[in-house]
């Protein structure tokens, strides 16, 4: 197209035209946005201001547009442009800038390709450079924040981003706003791009956190629509923020920290929101020894119970989940098991057993058994309650929901293994009459009349080595202290057959085949059960098992071999 005084009406004719969405295509029909795309070289800014225009409004929600403003190489001149322009501040250039921007969002929104695309040609920088520069503009911040919003989202935009002060601008922009609709506009940049760990410490390092402290002060006691959902937006990035382990290590500051105090005065708080943010905030901070230790001596354990209580008749599910959450991760150093049991938290937990939420039961089973690891006197109280054995066997059959019944195994195995006295040695055939005075009868008994020992059978067919073990384990306890009266069940759930066939898989770990053998030896002490063993010639595949490479199995191996050749 030939460059004359009505170029730039020509463009804008386009433009206008291009605002409705059934003339997008036909201008693409018509062979337009090649020689649109050349007007992008012309120096007049008129003709470029109009000619930006027309290319956005043409790409505005249309593929063919975006496809013929691809293949033309628009978007590389216009990122070329922008950046030429980037440090002019007339009022002229600005509106260029805008422009340009809205035809980049346009051209490249919610199309993961062309984002890629925009960001292999490093805009991600000129933008953020432009964002610090023209920050007095509003029409051109807010087109920056949209095209943002847009790149944000890729993770491939994340490290460049990571590579700018993007953190540090968008903290600054961030203070200078009042209306809730632009605050709205940066959280919605500063959600996805939080989700970086780098980004998330530059944030923290930024000042971000003292902004939405101020905001949740602000907005928590007000019933206005606009602050209830800035609290809520401002309280959802703190804990985001938290997920990071440098961020959340540099907030909780030792437990000091003014912030780790002031997110602790929001579980006592009234507002769902905040003591939902506060119960999660714990579980963030919650993630390694020390802090969890520090936690449980200050305190924070009955803050959770306190919590808790207020949510047990028809309470929110996910400040329930939340709480639990943060007990789960406290019980996990060994020091703190005896004095969370000795706070009640145990009980405190036991009050949601009644819960039909799969979320709440998942993280009340994971708290009872991170609780009950190596404490035996709370095992054994727990596994003589038959309501909580009882709901254990139910839930081990909810098929639809994998992580309540896993957990559910892993919870009925654990009652069985800690409810002892004293540690046993491997329960190995020699040794089982020993261990009979160490471990709790009842226990058992509670477990398999509840219907729970077919449950451990089918774990000890699961996919996760750990789980089979912990289950082949507690199958061999029942089977050395409690034969006669889970017999039947052993036989219903084929046992026999599910352990010849871990035993002759190549593939079962050397612990799986270990525990396996150990469980034979239990097994053949019934009668029963020990012609289901002959008949299956274990001998055969137990004696290939001596020349295993690691030891131990070789060992147990010669062990059952001579046992089952005894027996036959």
């Amino acid at each position: 197209m030939p460059q004359s005084s009505c170029t730039a009406k020509v463009a804008n004719i386009i433009a206008e035209v291009a605002r409705n969405e059934f003339m997008r295509n036909p201008c693409v029909d018509a062979g337009l946005i090649p020689p649109l795309v050349q007007m992008l070289n012309c120096k007049d800014q008129e003709v470029l201001l109009q000619t930006g225009r027309a290319l956005g409004n043409i790409c505005y929600d249309s593929h063919e547009g975006r496809s013929a403003v691809d293949h033309a190489g628009g978007a590389h001149i216009v990122v070329d442009l922008i950046r030429s322009l980037c440090s002019k501040t007339d009022p002229a250039s600005e509106k260029l800038l805008t422009v340009f921007c809205g035809m980049l969002m346009n051209y490249s929104n919610e199309n993961d390709t062309l984002q890629s695309q925009l960001i292999n040609m490093g805009v991600i920088p000129t933008l953020v450079k432009l964002l610090g520069i023209h920050c007095q503009n509003a029409a051109l911040t807010e087109m920056c924040l949209v095209a943002f919003g847009n790149l944000a989202e890729l993770e491939s935009s994340k490290e460049q981003f990571a590579y700018t002060n993007i953190a540090e601008e968008l903290v600054k922009l961030f203070k200078k706003q009042v209306e809730h609709d632009k605050k709205e506009m940066i959280f919605e940049v500063l959600a996805p791009l939080a989700e970086n760990d780098v980004i998330k410490l530059q944030l923290v390092e930024a000042g971000l956190v003292e902004c939405l402290l101020e905001i949740v002060q602000k907005t928590v006691d007000s019933d206005k629509e606009d602050d209830v959902a800035e609290l809520k937006t401002a309280s959802d990035l703190m804990v985001l923020l938290l997920l990071g382990d440098e961020s959340m290590q540099k907030l909780f500051e030792g437990g000091k920290g003014s912030v780790f105090q002031r997110v602790l005065s929001w579980i006592p708080s009234n507002s769902h929101q905040l003591q939902l943010a506060g119960a999660l905030a714990i579980a963030n901070f919650a993630r390694n020894d020390g802090n969890c230790i520090h936690m449980v001596d200050n305190g924070i354990v009955q803050k959770l119970m306190d919590l808790l209580d207020r949510h047990v008749e028809d309470g929110n599910v996910t400040v329930q989940h939340a709480a639990l959450s943060a007990l789960r991760n406290l019980a996990i150093p060994v020091v703190n098991k005896a004095k969370m049991l000795s706070a009640g938290v145990a009980e405190a937990v036991l009050k949601f057993l009644r819960s039909e939420m799969p979320p709440v039961q998942f993280k009340l089973l994971g708290t009872l058994r991170m609780l009950i690891d190596a404490q035996a006197e709370a095992a054994e109280q727990l596994g003589k309650n038959a309501k909580l054995v009882e709901r254990l066997v139910e839930w081990c059959e909810a098929k639809d929901h994998a992580g309540v019944m896993g957990e559910s195994n892993r919870l009925l195995s654990a009652l069985i293994r800690h409810s002892k006295s004293k540690p046993p040695g491997p329960a190995s055939p020699s040794e089982a009459p020993g261990l009979n005075t160490h471990w709790n009868y009842d226990v058992i008994r509670t477990i398999v009349q509840s219907g729970g020992i077919k449950h451990l059978v089918t774990m000890a067919t699961s996919e996760h080595v750990i789980m089979q073990n912990e289950a082949l384990v507690a199958l061999a306890l029942i089977a050395a202290l409690e034969l006669v009266t889970a017999e039947k069940d052993l036989e219903n759930a084929q046992l026999v057959q599910i352990l010849h066939r871990l035993l002759s898989d190549d593939r079962s770990a050397p612990e799986i085949k270990y525990n396996s053998m150990v469980l034979v030896c239990a097994l053949i002490g019934s009668e029963s059960l020990q012609k289901e063993v002959q008949n299956m010639a274990f001998l055969e595949v137990v004696s290939k098992l001596r020349s295993h490479e690691n030891k131990t199995v070789a060992q147990q191996a010669s062990l059952t071999e001579q046992r089952l050749a005894v027996e036959s």
